[in-house]
């Protein structure tokens, strides 16, 4: 949908499906717009809904447009919409995100749902190759995704995510263009992969001492290495010119690379 005349079609949002639908057609622009579409293009849409970026990115002329819905009845509405595009029906959670080549060019765009915004851009940005990606989460989520070391928002997400790309806010969106209104802000936000990432063994690996390190954030790095009886830590530490005394949301994410690298493998279960 990418205007309220339009809303008489559609059954009401679901909020098992965390539906709030975009309804201003100037922000689905501008969303679109930083895609920086060319004709030709590969387009990955997640969670269309209504169509509020859908018009916009057809319009563009894509090589191939793929969407993925879990709403059966918003599925077929997109498919008589607009009969050129790929509707593929289900979790985006569950997407095969690896399928996606890198010579291939994807673009990927979505409002996503709040509830798995942050679980879904952490697999895609690990898994997935992708020229760029524009999103829209929670502003919450969305400062976390490109908080620097040292602040409150900086956490496991941040690191994780700014190892495998660059994260820019692009711009804020407030709840009175959905429908339903969310009772929260949003954010847009624009990635671009680095191009050397953590390969998938040492993306687990960093996963695994992000979760080790950021459970005890308020902790030494020393001490949490300790508690883990993890041998010669501060040996370890001292190899990579991290001072024990550093809590973990003041180290830098290659930092955290260069520890999960060392770190012994029996201890990131």
């Amino acid at each position: 949908m990418n205007d309220d005349s339009q809303t008489g079609r559609y059954a009401p949002a679901k909020r098992s499906l965390g539906q709030n639908f975009l309804v201003d057609p100037n922000i689905s622009r501008k969303i679109v717009d930083a895609l920086d579409l060319k004709p030709g293009d590969r387009v990955l849409e997640i969670g269309p809904g209504r169509g509020a970026l859908t018009r916009h990115v057809a319009d563009r002329a894509p090589g191939r447009y793929v969407v993925l819905e879990m709403d059966d009845a918003l599925a077929d509405e997109l498919e008589r919409q607009y009969p050129g595009i790929e509707v593929v029906r289900g979790d985006a959670m569950a997407y095969p995100w690896g399928r996606l080549l890198q010579e291939d060019d994807w673009k990927i765009v979505g409002n996503l749902p709040y509830n798995i915004a942050s679980p879904l851009i952490w697999d895609i940005v690990s898994q997935a190759a992708f020229a760029r990606a524009v999103f829209m989460v929670q502003l919450e989520a969305g400062q976390r995704l490109v908080a620097g070391p040292g602040g409150r928002d900086y956490g496991a997400l941040s690191v994780f995510v700014q190892s495998h790309a660059q994260a820019e806010l692009l711009f804020k969106v407030p709840p009175q263009v959905f429908r339903p209104q969310p009772k929260v802000t949003s954010a847009v936000l624009r990635f671009f992969l680095h191009p050397q990432r953590p390969t998938q063994v040492d993306a687990m690996r960093l996963s695994s001492t992000l979760r080790m390190c950021f459970q005890q954030r308020r902790k030494q790095l020393g001490t949490i290495l300790k508690s883990k009886n993890i041998p010669c830590f501060a040996a370890l530490l001292q190899s990579l010119d991290i001072d024990p005394m550093q809590r973990p949301e003041t180290l830098a994410p290659e930092r955290f690379q260069a520890l999960a690298k060392l770190l012994p493998s029996d201890f990131l279960a």
